[in-house]
């Protein structure tokens, strides 16, 4: 930033007071803030003071503010130095604040600098008669008119030589002056005019219709919600298509079953139900388990197949298990690999809500919640949840949401 000094002495005022207008006016914006807070009104009294005077700050201004305030000086002096909207040198009765940013400078900036020193001369100069000074100043907001100036408060855009010179000619001179765009341009929009929203039936009410526009707009929504509906509907069964084998669906359940365990029953029927397969309570007999281990018969053209030998069912046994979380406060599941909020919803249905309760499940245990996991058979042993459990109920925790992928 630029160091910012006060105006040489010569030219500073002897002395500063609010005319009785703007002392009424101070005093309501210093009562806008409670007591002891009256120092958060120097931005607003700085600006009173520099519109009254001549369009700039001077020091008795300063210190007069100080005083309204009971601030210290140099804390309104540290104010009106940093924010480059107060001018702390003289300006002319139009002072011309010309953007040099870089969309301006490509537009033309340059060019206009060199009229300014032609017209009126250097930056942070009076012109002899008064009427004008110049500063060149960062970007002011309108790019897309660029270039432009701010001439007091006003914005001036679209400028050129040419035009910005009979501009300042014109305020020079006291003639009236356009704000704004210095073309025809209208406001921000592009040159020539606007390009779209053109079509008068947009704002004639013809698009909505003549028609009970409010039931048809009901119906369409009514028609979406059904797509929408459909469509779920469709991507469920394609799901369900793809969880269930072909095999397995034109089998009855009985051929499909492994040797020595019959079909375990759904997780959503009553628990009774659960126990009802012979290996719910944890007992294979023996002849099951002799059955399951003798080799496959022979298919014919395979005689591969005659070599390989079905393994014995692993047992099952039921785990302790919960009506409810503990003090209503359920381990997060979804932190085990290969769980995700299905699953872990599915494992609250049966009574599994902590990770110390399957840390603690032995291997037949953890069998018999695998054969009820519904479309996820063989995912609790594949993804080794009691080790992973183990680690969670010490509150160990993944740095994923997903959890740690078992080695």
């Amino acid at each position: 930033m630029s160091v910012r000094r006060l105006a040489p002495d010569h030219v500073q005022p002897a002395s500063f007071a609010f005319d009785a207008a703007n002392e009424n006016w101070a005093d309501g914006e210093i009562a806008k803030y409670p007591p002891g807070r009256q120092a958060s009104a120097v931005i607003p009294l700085l600006w009173k003071a520099q519109e009254q005077h001549h369009g700039w700050v001077p020091r008795a201004a300063i210190e007069a503010v100080a005083r309204k305030l009971d601030m210290a000086p140099m804390r309104v002096m540290e104010i009106a130095t940093f924010y480059t909207m107060f001018n702390l040198q003289p300006v002319g009765e139009h002072f011309v604040q010309l953007c040099g940013t870089t969309p301006c400078a490509l537009r033309g900036a340059e060019a206009l600098k060199k009229v300014c020193e032609e017209v009126i001369g250097p930056q942070s100069t009076v012109s002899a008669d008064g009427k004008l000074s110049w500063l060149e100043v960062e970007c002011l907001g309108a790019c897309c008119n660029a270039p432009m100036a701010q001439i007091n408060f006003d914005y001036y855009e679209d400028l050129t030589p040419d035009n910005f010179r009979e501009l300042l000619d014109d305020l020079r001179h006291g003639r009236p002056v356009k704000a704004g765009p210095q073309n025809d341009r209208s406001c921000s929009e592009p040159l020539g005019g606007g390009e779209t929203l053109k079509d008068a039936a947009l704002y004639d009410g013809t698009v909505i219709g003549a028609d009970d526009w409010q039931a048809r707009i009901a119906d369409q929504r009514k028609a979406a919600a059904e797509a929408a509906a459909a469509k779920a509907a469709a991507e469920a069964e394609a799901k369900k298509a793809e969880a269930t084998p072909a095999a397995v669906e034109a089998k009855p359940a009985t051929e499909t079953a492994a040797a020595g365990r019959p079909k375990p029953s759904e997780a959503s029927q009553p628990s009774s139900a659960a126990q009802d397969t012979p290996a719910a309570n944890g007992k294979v007999s023996a002849a099951a388990v002799k059955e399951s281990a003798k080799p496959a018969a022979p298919v014919a053209g395979k005689p591969e197949a005659a070599k390989t030998a079905t393994a014995p069912a692993l047992a099952e046994s039921k785990p302790e298990l919960l009506t409810a979380a503990r003090d209503g406060k359920p381990d997060d599941l979804s932190l085990i690999w290969g769980v995700g909020p299905k699953l872990a919803t599915m494992l609250n249905g049966m009574g599994v809500w902590h990770f110390d309760q399957i840390a603690v499940w032995k291997a037949e245990e953890l069998a018999w919640v695998d054969a009820r996991l519904t479309g996820f058979k063989g995912r609790a042993t594949r993804d080794d949840w009691i080790s992973q459990a183990k680690k969670l109920s010490t509150g160990w925790r993944p740095e994923s949401k997903l959890g740690d992928k078992p080695a």
